[in-house]
């Protein structure tokens, strides 16, 4: 087949992030380009047992991968937008942005429960000051822990308390004899019961379990680009009271400001997307929180407007500035500007002070 030129695309090396990125491979493979993918070890990579955060600037998934790009190594970095900090460097682009996943969040728990029928004081594990903030302003009975991993992993740790519990039931009920009067019978016997089970409850039910959770809160985009939505329970949150972090279930292809981005941004960009997630990084921008602060964007393209939602929470979850407003796709950009400058006006700045500060 004849080819158009060979691609280096830089990628974490995270199962998501290579799911992601062959994505983008594929696109572009399908113009008859060779590309390659080159795995690149990030910051936030290297510090696992840190909140994101914690890390104490942005970006720590996105700079390791931009310096690539920026000294030549590599001709392009396939990112998660929601990682990505507003400011970029003057010689890089967001040259292409392809269609959108669901950018809305989803609450994983192991029999399906939804976030209202959790019981008071359940613990629900996010690694996200948003989420946080979010679900302690719904409900604040619960309790909001740290969880760090990638997808399978916090899915693990969610899935393993039940099924570890499960398992030592059926396992003393196999060795009494199956069983009293007072415990159920079983119709498979443990190991059989163990080999129906699917990859990810085998992985839960090997994990050593340091918090028992009864519920995690993550991105529904990630789910399904990590293959498990099929394999879970999950409740959709409502993109209204769980408004999405800005570029939530987006990718972002960045390059060099030359002739290749001009290649990308043909192949690979959805000017839908563009411009929701413009109006959403903007609004971010105007708002001076970054990753730090527990904000929510989310835009909607419908004929000449962008409906678009911002949340802006205290840290604790007791206090929200939240707005709608409809933004003219023809000056979505000093539109969402002016919208982010009205959210500050509302008292945001002292909710982004308070995440300052913590």
């Amino acid at each position: 087949m004849r080819t158009r030129g060979t691609i280096r695309l830089a990628t974490r090396g995270s199962d998501l992030a290579i799911r992601q990125a062959t994505t983008v491979r594929d696109a572009l493979e399908e113009r008859r380009y060779e590309v390659e993918l080159v795995e690149v070890e990030t910051e936030g990579d290297k510090i696992r047992d840190e909140l994101i955060a914690n890390l104490g600037k942005t970006g720590a998934f996105v700079r390791s991968l931009d310096e690539k790009v920026l000294d030549g190594e590599v001709d392009a970095a396939v990112h998660s937008m929601k990682d990505m900090p507003t400011e970029m460097p003057d010689d890089l682009v967001v040259a292409g942005i392809p269609e959108r996943a669901p950018a809305g969040d989803v609450l994983v728990t192991p029999d399906g429960t939804g976030l209202e029928d959790l019981e008071s004081g359940a613990v629900v594990g996010t690694a996200s000051m948003r989420r946080q903030a979010q679900l302690l302003h719904e409900r604040d009975d619960l309790t909001v822990e740290p969880v760090r991993g990638n997808v399978d992993t916090r899915v693990e740790k969610v899935l393993a308390p039940a099924l570890q519990a499960e398992h030592e039931r059926r396992t003393e009920a196999e060795t009494d004899g199956n069983a009293g009067d007072d415990e159920p019978e079983y119709d498979l016997p443990v190991e059989e019961w163990f080999d129906d089970r699917s990859e990810i409850e085998r992985r839960a039910l090997g994990r050593e379990v340091e918090t028992e959770y009864d519920a995690i809160v993550l991105a529904e985009a990630g789910l399904q680009r990590s293959g498990l939505a099929h394999h879970i329970e999950f409740q959709r949150l409502s993109n209204e009271s769980f408004v999405p972090a800005a570029g939530q279930g987006a990718l972002a292809v960045t390059a060099r400001d030359d002739e290749t981005a001009e290649e990308l941004h043909e192949v690979l960009d959805f000017p839908r997307t563009r411009v929701e997630t413009t109006v959403e990084r903007t609004v971010l921008a105007g708002l001076n929180g970054g990753c730090i602060a527990p904000i929510g964007v989310h835009a909607v393209l419908q004929g000449e407007y962008v409906h678009t939602a911002a949340q802006v929470l205290h840290p604790d979850g007791d206090d929200v500035v939240q707005q709608r407003r409809d933004i003219p796709v023809e000056t979505h950009v000093a539109a969402a500007k002016e919208f982010a400058g009205n959210l500050r006006d509302a008292g945001a700045d002292d909710h982004v002070a308070a995440a300052r500060e913590r």
